[in-house]
């Protein structure tokens, strides 16, 4: 019964010509457009249920349990579920997917620990299949569009640091460090550096990176969360790259005022994090914002910049400089969902089907959205005043898009680094 009125529908959605095929639970072969550049498969009655009512996350979910099987590049793939979503009548932005109960739980130290674990724990080698050689995870800076990822993620860190007028001699401080890359440019640039985090794996292989570079006098990792940095601590500059996006809304407030209370007055700290790009602080539609927080990111949360503007304004930090980075996102991601698809066998072996379905997704999903604005991200540069008018920046933006170099790298290259890259 539920396979003959889906192919009612499939045949009632031929005008779309969507470039798909549908192989029925019986075997049949259904295409709904010509050319065809993606074949969905259908095992049982719950596959036909989801194509019954395709929303982004229903088709995410199940193709991560297995209740579909899609073959097809992942670009074509995310098209294609784009078009079958709109048959929905869904809209592109919603309201929260989080109840006012999680809301209210959301973001103690153990749950965000628990989220960062749950994401950024998988393996460092997962990760390395499809980063860039120093496994910076988040989005790189791009002087043209043809630049390799190891030379744009170089040009990101070298970015920030410029906007911060980075000396050798600051006490530079990078909350939700990572693997440490940013970290290490920094003492490299002769800074006395530290970085936090929450996740076991970034916090050990960062510290032996730091060691392989001879940078332990001048570098330090520590696993810890944000609220608990000494109060008694000081530093000149601060950046958070990736970080904001676990904050949470209820605490963004708290976060900026624990930044103004570490920075010494003149201090500068730059934020660059995904922003929504709904004024209303409303989520990605289509059941996207449901399969991200449950699969990738819980309990993740994004402000409008505007919102996050306001609460650094709250905290006393003046803000500087924003400067949206939404299509060099767009550009990283496509690097990091073509390289983790070439490393796609190996990617299994490490981290399992559901895992690689997960990532495989949500790396070309946000690519989409990054490309068609449906989230934003932004480097936000702020300083603390240190009396009246003693803003420590220039009067002109010129020295911060000024071109430089290509910086040599940051990280020494690890064995396994020397994959097939795209």
């Amino acid at each position: 019964m539920l396979e003959s009125q889906l192919e009612k529908w499939i045949l009632s959605q031929a005008h779309q010509s969507i470039p798909l095929a549908l192989i029925l639970p019986s075997g049949q072969r259904v295409a709904v457009g010509d050319p065809v550049k993606v074949e969905i498969r259908l095992h049982d009655l719950a596959g036909i249920r989801v194509l019954m009512n395709p929303t982004l996350g229903n088709l995410g979910t199940a193709y991560v349990e297995g209740q579909i099987d899609i073959d097809g590049t992942v670009e074509d793939i995310i098209e294609v579920a784009v078009a079958l979503s709109k048959f929905t009548g869904g809209e592109d932005f919603t309201g929260s997917s989080m109840s006012l109960l999680q809301r209210l739980l959301s973001h103690s130290r153990k749950r965000d620990r628990d989220a960062i674990e749950y994401h950024y724990d998988v393996s460092n080698e997962f990760y390395r299949l499809f980063l860039d050689t120093n496994m910076a995870y988040s989005c790189a800076y791009f002087r043209h569009t043809d630049d390799s990822l190891d030379t744009a993620q170089l040009q990101k860190f070298d970015h920030i640091l410029t906007k911060l007028q980075l000396k050798p001699g600051d006490r530079f401080l990078d909350v939700g460090c990572g693997w440490g890359a940013l970290v290490i440019r920094a003492a490299q640039r002769g800074a006395h550096a530290v970085g936090v985090t929450l996740s076991q794996n970034q916090f050990e292989l960062a510290r032996e990176r730091i060691a392989e570079l001879g940078l332990s006098s001048r570098c330090e990792i520590r696993l810890q969360d944000y609220r608990d940095i000494a109060s008694s601590e000081r530093f000149d500059k601060i950046a958070s790259v990736g970080m904001f996006e676990h904050v949470g809304l209820k605490n963004l407030k708290i976060y900026f005022e624990k930044m103004h209370a570490l920075l010494d007055d003149g201090g500068a700290m730059l934020m660059h994090g995904i922003t929504s790009t709904h004024p209303d602080l409303r989520e990605v539609g289509r059941g996207g914002g449901e399969f991200i927080d449950k699969y990738v990111f819980p309990d993740g949360e994004l402000p409008h910049v505007s919102f996050a503007l306001r609460t650094m304004a709250e905290a006393g930090l003046e803000v500087v400089d924003a400067e949206s980075l939404r299509r060099h996102y767009y550009h990283t991601l496509t690097h990091w969902a073509r390289r983790l698809e070439s490393h796609s066998r190996r990617a299994l072996e490490i981290a399992g089907e559901k895992r690689y379905r997960i990532w495989r997704v949500y790396l070309a999903g946000c690519a989409y959205g990054f490309l068609h604005n449906w989230m934003n991200i932004y480097q936000m540069l702020a300083c603390r005043l240190g009396g009246p008018g003693a803003n420590p920046f220039p009067m002109t933006r010129d020295w911060i898009y000024r071109e430089t170099t290509t910086p040599a790298a940051v990280a020494k290259p690890l064995a396994s680094d020397s994959l097939t890259t795209y």
